[in-house]
């Protein structure tokens, strides 16, 4: 393993009947990393962190984490890692700090250490005030940063986080992301699993999977500019009515609703927008604006995702 790496898998399979979840999975994520692992759900995220994690053993292919063998070393890479779940892990019975010793006692924390990591949770948490709460009483935000706290009070080099924002409002995401950053300005390696777009570009590196197969890889924005295609934006009256009929309009490659607006595909933006304005008029539409915008990351993936069921129609009716 190149010790600039903090995790590298090569051809990591896992095969559930004769249903594929991870199909040949190859890549790594360099030490410091915040790495992202972007997909819909059933895409093979959990799976694959679950494997990394020593939880799920692979069906086939290797794989090494923190130096640790997947096959061979999962209970060695369970002590060597921080993980946290969407679920949070947390016992709802337990107050604040009785969870806090639980999992520095599962984590084997120094027992001379183990008031000074609490204090530190405490305080990262933001729970100083709330130590002896019933951790059930919590609104998310703040169990999901106790539940960060749980996961790396033993200090570990590697934390893999599955949908750790799941469920929590906008404020909460932003500020957990921030937690997120800090780690990884003191040297830890993030692997996060998300389904938030917005999130992405968060990420030092991201790989897209679907279907069980890793389908981009590269900075947010070397991912960008993996469309060939133009965007067009465009505001209409009655979105979802225009939606329809251009998705049968033969005009466009892919079109979706993004906020109070349309994004369209097209091959070229200067033909394009003349043609979907003109289109759109003669259905009845009043086109407010019609533009060439940047591309998103939810614009490529989508695209993206379109493009593999077309390549794969079969896969895409499993």
């Amino acid at each position: 393993m190149n010790r600039e790496n903090a995790v590298e898998v090569k051809d990591l399979t896992r095969t559930f009947g004769s249903f594929v979840a991870v199909d040949r999975l190859t890549l790594e994520v360099g030490r410091g990393t915040v790495f992202g692992f972007l997909g819909p759900n059933g895409a093979g995220k959990s799976t694959t962190i679950r494997m990394l994690c020593g939880l799920l053993l692979p069906t086939s292919g290797e794989g090494r984490v923190a130096g640790l063998d997947v096959m061979t070393e999962s209970e060695a890479i369970k002590r060597s890692i921080g993980y946290m779940s969407q679920k949070f892990s947390l016992y709802d019975d337990l107050t604040v700090e009785e969870n806090i010793d639980f999992y520095a006692g599962l984590y084997s924390v120094p027992k001379d250490r183990r008031q000074e990591r609490k204090a530190w949770v405490l305080e990262m948490a933001g729970l100083a005030d709330k130590r002896r709460t019933l951790t059930r009483t919590l609104a998310g935000g703040w169990k999901q940063r106790l539940a960060l706290g749980c996961a790396v009070q033993h200090e570990p080099p590697i934390l893999f986080l599955d949908e750790p924002t799941s469920g929590v409002d906008p404020l909460s995401r932003r500020r957990f992301w921030d937690l997120i950053a800090q780690m990884a300005r003191r040297g830890t390696t993030v692997f996060v699993t998300t389904h938030y777009m917005e999130e992405a570009e968060y990420c030092d590196e991201l790989a897209l999977i679907y279907r069980g197969k890793m389908i981009a890889r590269g900075t947010p924005h070397e991912v960008k500019v993996l469309l060939p295609d133009d965007i067009l934006e465009i505001r209409v009256e009655r979105p979802f009515e225009a939606l329809e009929r251009l998705e049968a309009s033969g005009l466009v490659r892919e079109v979706a609703l993004f906020g109070g607006a349309l994004h369209a595909v097209v091959g070229e933006a200067g033909t394009g927008a003349p043609a979907l304005a003109r289109f759109l008029e003669e259905q009845g539409f009043v086109v407010e604006a019609i533009q060439p915008v940047p591309p998103s990351l939810e614009d490529v993936f989508v695209s993206l995702i379109e493009l593999e069921d077309r390549r794969n129609p079969a896969g895409a009716e499993e």
